[in-house]
Parts: C-alpha cells; sequence; structure tokens
C-alpha cells in the first residue's frame, strides 16, 4: 500500500497524474486536465507547459496534449543501456580531459535521441549536464551519426507523414536529410550548429556494435563562441579515441557476460 509522503508538494503530484494520462489515455487538453486536476485552467497549463519543456508532453497543431518522447521511449533494454553508461562515463571524463568541453552519451529512441551520460567540463562557460534529456534526432549531433548508419527504410519509416500528423511544421525534408546523412557518413561526424540549442555548437561520432551498427554515440558541446573549424581535428580526433575504447570496453564486457 502506497500511503503519500508528508512533504507532499501538491505542484509535482499534479505534474505526475498529468504524465500518466499522457502515458496511459492521452490526448486532452487544458480544459480536461483542470477539470481531472480540479485546478483552474491557468494552473493546468503552467503545468502542461513544463511537461512540454521538459519533453514530456507534445503540444499538437490542435491544442491538444499528447505523450512526448521522455514518456515513450522503447529502444534499448534498461540492462543494456546501464552497461553502456557504466562503460562509457570513464571515458566520457577522460574525453573533457583532453578536450576541456563538456561530454555526453546518447542513444537512439524512435526520432529522438537521449543523453543518458553527461560530463561537464570545469570552464567558467560551459554547456551544462544534459542527462536524461531529449533532442530530436535530425537536429542532434550524435542523433545524426546513429541515423546515418540506419537502413534506407528505417529511415523512411521513422519520418513518414502518417507518424508526424499534428507536428508536421516539425518533420524534416526527408530527401534534405537523406544528403545530409551521406556527409555524415562520408566524413564519419556530425555538427550540430545550433539547431537544438542557441549559442551551443556541438560534435557527435557514432559507437558502435559488434555488428558494425552504431549503438550509441559520443559527443562535445562547447559554446559557439568558443568553437572554430581550426578545432575540428583535435575534436575529431578526440571524439574518435573516445568511441574506439568504448567500442573495446564493450566487447570485452559482453565476452565475459
Amino acid at each position: 500500500m502506497k500511503n503519500p509522503p508528508h512533504y507532499l508538494l501538491r505542484s509535482v503530484d499534479h505534474a505526475l497524474q498529468l504524465a500518466v494520462m499522457l502515458q496511459v489515455e492521452g490526448p486532452f487538453g487544458v480544459g480536461e486536465a483542470a477539470r481531472r486536476l480540479g485546478v483552474a485552467p491557468s494552473t493546468a497549463h503552467r503545468l502542461l507547459a513544463m511537461l512540454v519543456y521538459r519533453d514530456f508532453a507534445v503540444r499538437r497543431e490542435d491544442h491538444q496534449y499528447t505523450a512526448g518522447p521522455v514518456l515513450s521511449l522503447g529502444g534499448s533494454s534498461q540492462s543494456r543501456t546501464a552497461l553502456l553508461r557504466s562503460v562509457a562515463m570513464p571515458h566520457l571524463a577522460a574525453l573533457v580531459e583532453r578536450v576541456r568541453e563538456s561530454a555526453n552519451l546518447q542513444i537512439l529512441s524512435g526520432d529522438h535521441v537521449r543523453f543518458i551520460g553527461s560530463v561537464e567540463c570545469t570552464q567558467a562557460l560551459r554547456v551544462g549536464n544534459r542527462e536524461g534529456m531529449v533532442f530530436p534526432a535530425h537536429l542532434a549531433s550524435g542523433g545524426k551519426v546513429m541515423l546515418a548508419d540506419l537502413p534506407p527504410e528505417r529511415l523512411q519509416a521513422l519520418y513518414d507523414e502518417d507518424k508526424w500528423a499534428g507536428r508536421a511544421d516539425r518533420r524534416p525534408n526527408l530527401a534534405a536529410l537523406r544528403r545530409e546523412l551521406r556527409n555524415v557518413r562520408d566524413r564519419g561526424f556530425a555538427i550540430n550548429a545550433g539547431k537544438t540549442e542557441s549559442g551551443v555548437t556541438a560534435l557527435g561520432r557514432a559507437v558502435r556494435g559488434e555488428d558494425g551498427r552504431a549503438v550509441a554515440a559520443v559527443s562535445v558541446s562547447m559554446p559557439t563562441t568558443r568553437f572554430s573549424r581550426d578545432r575540428l581535428p583535435e575534436l575529431v580526433a578526440a571524439l574518435s579515441l573516445t568511441a574506439r575504447d568504448i567500442e573495446e570496453e564493450l566487447r570485452g564486457a559482453s565476452a565475459a557476460e
């Protein structure tokens, strides 16, 4: 039996109730949310806006809310993701030491990437911890390198028009995306110049499994003011070394299971 904690925070409880409703029942509007929670519509609107900000919800063009990428993540099994993260974290820390910029580990989940590991650099101006956050895969550097590894039919299925009903304004142009992904495959890395966060530039590289396919991505993120093309060789080399080290340790961990 579950008892509410003595320190129950009503706003947190309401937000969690909405998250469950979105995952199990959605879509619904502000009016229905307010009625179910017994709060004013303005309060329900603020709660839903926060869930949208944290990617627990998506606001559709018809003003209805539906489950966001955090609530609909499938992706890797928990055990595999946990192993990947535990193996990668020391290597992310080493990457931060090399390049003095923040580093991240990402996995692909549908048409989004989820940050499952993050290490901040110590510079005063830096990109903060992104762990737990999700971003559109076609915009994020790590997402691009993983999308570039997908078979054409899987890429087509991810961006099928029917799947993007209600959010057509966010659907990428598939022909342009394919061209960009071809360039990513040729170069071996991807750049995100302010596409997911203003003022932030990131570079990503794939982490490959035993079959040669990308199972994750490592990236470095920095304030755009500190990025220049002159840094590309250093950053790409550091990402390549980190990805290789993670891959080797993952193979060893898999063999020991």
